[in-house]
């Protein structure tokens, strides 16, 4: 429960959509959960009480509001904020491992007995790892059953249900309404059909957001074959647990449009997870940003140009191996590179509405690649065999559960391995809201435009009034450069 009682109530009686996640609002009298943000007249301030998560709420014993759906909330920016166990493990359960690995495997990636981790769990969230998978669960089932056609019982075991019969329990129970009556509600309310196996989703965010960074970036490096910016949307190839998918991904006002084409709709909870990642949606941008404009050098370019996020990966090797192919070369030049490999060592996959042709390789694909093949200078050729080795066989991990020093720390005894690349992917890959990047070009072309210090050293020690979001500060630095990764594709 929220000890801060009168900072939620005022949260609920003003419908501040900034708090969405953060917390939710449990009726009493009607046994109802709520976003802080619900449209319906607030209940009496006595018949309130507040817990940290939907899981909490569905194990006390309250339903989902029809109305605000507080189920589809953003997830709360403080697991994605935080480097403990407790956010470590909240990534790792959106991410469906507790479904895949159950929760003797959540603890052992997360170097912890099964009963620490319960105990940890309960302590911040008011619920353990199972309460917490089974409301993934039955949102995960919701949007397969309102945005799909696949029978039930398919549904059922898609969502990672044991049973039927446990499926439209949960359903029943989280949602007071039967899995039937779901759908009919949804194909009452729905809009245009789309392609025939392609599920369409609204994935919500904390506003404000700046499309133009988040998928200028991303349109501006990508890997040809993997990814593609068309039609108005970033589209890109991802690899699952039980096959492969693609996305495609397009700014709206208050979501980013979503369309998911899978192999085995197993895969959409990790789908969704890592697309939600790679777009940083849970994000706090208006708590960002007020600590970024406190600094008078920053302030204008945030003024100018608010909620801008950090445009992560959907797979920490992945981007790691980009890293490498990116040292001391253009943008075009690391994308030529990343191409060659995807198309020698690639998955080929199939793709229905557009130019996708492959999935990026995995380090076991690499693992066998010839040095002398690549055209990369002989120093970077060594840096890239040993990262893909030390991916291949575990040595080192990337994941969403990493420990962000302990990786800094793998990463930079390896050889090749400066400060720009391990700060890169403590950025890009692991989620870091802090790395920093003091000897990125651009970045020192932007301290020297500003009046920030021009040494390394220096700028990190200026910097530090920017922490805990020093990631953040770096995208607003880099707007002022005048480049692609700035813009939307005209």
């Amino acid at each position: 429960m929220h000890t801060d009682t009168e900072r939620c109530v005022r949260a609920v009686q003003s419908k501040d959509a900034r708090f969405d996640g953060w917390f939710f609002t449990a009726v009493v009298t009607t046994r109802i959960y709520c976003r802080p943000s619900c449209p319906v007249v607030p209940p009496k301030v006595e018949n309130m009480t507040f817990l940290p998560s939907a899981a909490a709420c569905q194990q006390a014993g309250f339903r989902a509001c029809k109305r605000c759906r507080p189920d589809t909330s953003p997830g709360s920016p403080q697991w994605n904020a935080r480097a403990d166990s407790v956010a470590r493990a909240m990534r790792l359960i959106a991410d469906g491992v507790v479904d895949r690995e159950g929760v003797t495997g959540l603890a052992a990636r997360l170097g912890y007995s099964a009963r620490q981790i319960e105990r940890q769990l309960l302590a911040e969230l008011g619920a353990g790892p199972l309460a917490l998978a089974r409301s993934q669960r039955a949102q995960t089932a919701r949007l397969l059953i309102e945005t799909t056609g696949l029978p039930m019982a398919d549904v059922a075991f898609a969502a990672g249900f044991a049973s039927v019969r446990t499926f439209n329990d949960t359903v029943r129970e989280v949602f007071a309404l039967a899995p039937g009556e779901l759908r009919t509600r949804a194909a009452r309310g729905s809009g245009p059909a789309t392609t025939p196996g392609v599920i369409a989703l609204r994935l919500p965010y904390r506003a404000p957001l700046n499309p133009s960074n988040l998928f200028g970036h991303l349109a501006a490096t990508a890997v040809p074959g993997v990814e593609e910016w068309r039609d108005g949307a970033y589209r890109r190839t991802l690899t699952l647990p039980h096959g492969h998918g693609i996305v495609s991904l397009a700014p709206g006002p208050d979501h980013i449009t979503c369309r998911l084409l899978l192999t085995d709709p197993r895969d959409l909870t990790r789908a969704i997870s890592r697309c939600r990642w790679l777009l940083d949606l849970d994000a706090d941008p208006v708590a960002v940003d007020a600590q970024l404009r406190a600094d008078p050098l920053l302030a204008p370019l945030v003024d100018k140009a608010p909620g801008r996020r950090v445009p992560r990966t959907v797979d920490g090797a992945e981007f790691a191996v980009r890293a490498v192919l990116g040292q001391q070369v253009s943008t075009a030049a690391a994308r030529t590179h990343a191409a060659r490999l995807v198309t020698a060592h690639g998955t080929p996959v199939h793709d229905p509405e557009g130019g996708l042709t492959h999935l990026f390789p995995t380090p076991q694909a690499l693992a066998g690649l010839d040095p002398e093949a690549l055209a990369l200078p002989r120093t970077r050729r060594r840096t890239l065999t040993t990262l893909v080795a030390a991916l291949a066989d575990g040595t080192l991990r990337l994941g969403m559960d990493t420990d962000w020093e302990r990786a800094r720390a793998e990463l930079a005894a390896l050889p090749g391995f400066g400060p720009w690349t391990v700060e890169v992917i403590a950025m890009r890959a692991l989620g870091d809201p802090d790395a920093f990047l003091p000897t990125d070009l651009g970045i020192r072309r932007a301290a020297a435009q500003l009046g920030l210090p021009a040494t390394p050293a220096a700028l990190t020690a200026r910097a530090a009034r920017w922490r805990p979001w020093r990631a953040y500060a770096v995208q607003y630095l880099w707007t002022v450069d005048d480049h692609p990764i700035n813009h939307l594709p005209g």
